[in-house]
């Protein structure tokens, strides 16, 4: 990798994930540089997204959507409009900006224009680029043989183990513009993520870890801060590290960033009665990697879920969420040294 002999002062930065992990990440850093670019998956088929795509043939839009609005610079209005989720008649459950860009792609028959054309509305800093767009399903084979249809049915598996084989079917073609991104980024951010169904989806669209390998840029890794029930069960920091390597098909990871910090008692509490606990480290097994662990305490100190009127366009997710500005100021020390 090239050694960075000083700071870059707005680097070209690459976030590859989807969901309420990214969107609290993209928040902070386009405050840090407009060289950003949100490398979102495309096989969500859950919820408002399934709908459209079972009865319109549609890409997903909702990741990208979110994507947009974390970017966005427009005005809170234009904001929340993009976030409105119709609750009754025709369209319940459907937001608007779902609804948006699945008008402009029927229309345009492009995706990619619509995600212009919300880009251009938004006022966003950065870019959102679909990892393919190529109308994909996600498939997941479970140790047994079992097999599962769809991101949302993965999603809410209650069993997933160890070993599960993901693919997509058609198989995908990687977009030209997310090559050509993680290709001249400064830093790659594979963002906190569930495995199987937020990440996994754009780490194996061939092509992707071969440009992750190729890439100048460092690789960072934000390990997610507790297991998901039925599915990371057990999983350590390296266990983590290991799947995203695994997905990719190579080591692509340079740098970890795991947590070291504990939660409230309450609030770990709450979480174990779900079976939701802290991933696990084991320091002495970090440092036989290939790749540099970094432990910091990566919580957020305000716990509440409760959302405040200038927070309330961020998705309520967990009581325990990163310190998105703890991890830049991490990232920022990666590229300078």
């Amino acid at each position: 990798m090239v050694q960075k002999s000083s700071p870059i002062v707005e680097p070209n930065i690459v976030v590859i994930g989807g969901g309420t992990g990214s969107f609290n990440l993209l928040q902070v850093l386009k405050a840090w540089t407009p060289n950003i670019t949100a490398i979102v998956s495309m096989a969500d088929d859950g919820g408002s997204t399934g709908v459209l795509r079972d009865e319109l043939g549609v890409l997903p839009p909702g990741d990208v959507r979110q994507c947009l609005v974390a970017l966005s610079e427009a005005p809170d209005e234009m904001r929340e409009l993009f976030t409105f989720r119709f609750r009754e008649g025709t369209f319940s459950g459907h937001s608007f900006g779902n609804l948006f860009l699945t008008a402009v792609e029927k229309m345009s028959d492009n995706f990619a224009e619509a995600v212009r054309m919300a880009s251009e509305l938004l006022r966003i800093r950065g870019r959102v680029v679909p990892i393919t767009l190529d109308n994909v399903r996600l498939v997941l084979k479970k140790a047994n043989g079992l097999r599962l249809l769809g991101e949302g049915t993965i999603d809410t598996a209650r069993s997933i183990g160890r070993n599960a084989q993901l693919s997509l079917k058609p198989d995908a073609t990687l977009n030209p513009e997310a090559k050509e991104a993680i290709k001249k980024a400064d830093i790659v951010v594979i963002a906190p993520g569930d495995l199987y169904t937020s990440l996994g989806p754009s780490l194996i669209v061939p092509g992707v870890g071969e440009a992750l390998r190729k890439t100048d840029a460092k690789v960072v890794y934000v390990c997610n801060l507790v297991v998901k029930p039925g599915h990371t069960d057990g999983f350590t920091v390296a266990d983590h590290v290991a799947e995203i390597e695994r997905f990719a098909g190579q080591e692509v990871v340079d740098v970890v960033l795991y947590n070291t910090a504990r939660a409230l008692q309450s609030v770990q509490e709450r979480y174990i009665e779900q079976g939701e606990q802290l991933v696990q480290f084991n320091r002495a097994v970090l440092k036989k990697q290939h790749y540099q662990a970094v432990g910091l305490p990566l919580i957020a100190k305000s716990t509440s879920s409760r959302v405040r009127p200038k927070e309330k366009l961020a998705t309520p997710h967990s009581l325990i969420r990163h310190d998105a500005k703890a991890v830049q100021r991490s990232l920022k020390t990666l590229l300078s040294t």
